[in-house]
């Protein structure tokens, strides 16, 4: 019987270069209020949320994804032909293929990298980097480049006023490489999807395309609506704030990182409130920096964690070489947590 060869990959993988873009058009509270019936105390109140950003004719998907993957690239120090897989998270491309991952593979000038879209809502980001981390050790590539980035504005009903101030867009990614330590931890992922409905398009693609106009839900002047994310809110932050600060610990366990050991967490930016209740549940020690993005960017669902990470880096707020624990979750119900050595 013939044998297979043993993978050759690198003992370990981290983060080694971080990138974002936020697109030009900064939304206040006040241009939401235009179309339901709240205030901007309300809003800032229940998500902490003042602007988010939309974007443009111009900044699609693929163009916002290539312009944070060249800060990324470039803050990673090498070349885009060393990139072996690239691997994109979102819900906002609406090509049903091809991938739009093997575009942007294509425009940044990788040498034919392998490239695939996934779609873990606000998850993505933390499974595409697990994908990532498993490349590099079983050494199917040497560099992965892994891509948050959602258009949300296109999925989002102006006139529902759960949702309505929730989301923004923009990119964010990442270079994942070789490492001769551990700097990327145990993933701690799953799903429940008993709990499906209470993130969801509000009409499938199939029904909209093909379904009875009289059935399909119409806007305030009388305009069948594009479909759209809606979410039961209450459901969603009961179980984000008692189920995700289990599955937090559950990875800083895994990691053997006590909280006193954390420099950072990077959560996803969903609402501010869950933010708030996480960091209590999992007592993080005051010099614990902790991410709040969500106040100017809004949810940007698979972008939200790399986004947030850029900023922090950025700013001086985190710097190169921190303990961070990041943690994603959303539509599915899906959920990914791990610790990172911060690029």
């Amino acid at each position: 019987m013939s044998k297979i060869k043993p993978s050759k990959g690198a003992p370990y993988a981290r983060i080694l270069g971080v990138g974002g873009y936020r697109p030009t058009r900064v939304v206040p509270n006040e241009v939401i209020l235009e179309k339901i019936d709240s205030s901007d105390e309300w809003i800032r109140s229940r998500s902490g949320i003042a602007t988010r950003h939309w974007a443009n004719d111009e900044e699609t998907v693929a163009m916002m994804s290539i312009e944070a993957s060249g800060k990324a690239i470039a803050d990673a120090g090498i070349g885009a032909e060393q990139i072996g897989a690239v691997v994109v998270s979102t819900v906002s491309h609406f090509s049903q293929t091809p991938a739009i991952a093997t575009e942007i593979a294509d425009k940044l000038g990788t040498q034919k990298a392998a490239a695939f879209d996934i779609s873990a809502g606000c998850a993505g980001f933390g499974y595409g980097l697990t994908l990532a981390k498993g490349m590099i050790v079983e050494g199917s590539a040497q560099y992965v480049l892994v891509i948050g980035v959602e258009r949300l504005s296109d999925l989002t009903d102006l006139e529902d006023r759960a949702t309505a101030f929730l989301f923004g867009d923009g990119a964010g990614a990442v270079i994942v490489g070789p490492a001769t330590e551990p700097a990327i931890g145990p993933t701690v992922w799953g799903s429940e999807g008993d709990k499906a409905g209470t993130i969801k398009q509000t009409v499938p693609w199939d029904k909209f395309h093909i379904g009875d106009v009289t059935q399909l839900p119409l806007d305030s002047e009388g305009n069948v609506k594009f479909p759209a994310i809606t979410q039961e809110g209450q459901a969603v932050f009961r179980w984000a704030v008692f189920e995700m600060a289990k599955v937090a610990q559950q990875a800083l366990d895994a990691a053997g990182i006590s909280p006193d050991d954390l420099d950072v967490f990077i959560p996803h930016q969903a609402n501010e409130r869950i933010i708030d209740s996480m960091v209590k549940t999992l007592k993080l020690p005051e010099h614990v920096t902790v991410a709040r993005d969500v106040r100017t960017t809004g949810n940007t669902s698979a972008a939200s964690i790399p986004l947030a990470m850029e900023r922090l880096l950025a700013t001086g707020e985190a710097k190169s070489g921190d303990t961070a624990l990041v943690i994603g979750f959303g539509a599915g119900l899906v959920y990914a947590a791990t610790v990172v050595t911060l690029p």
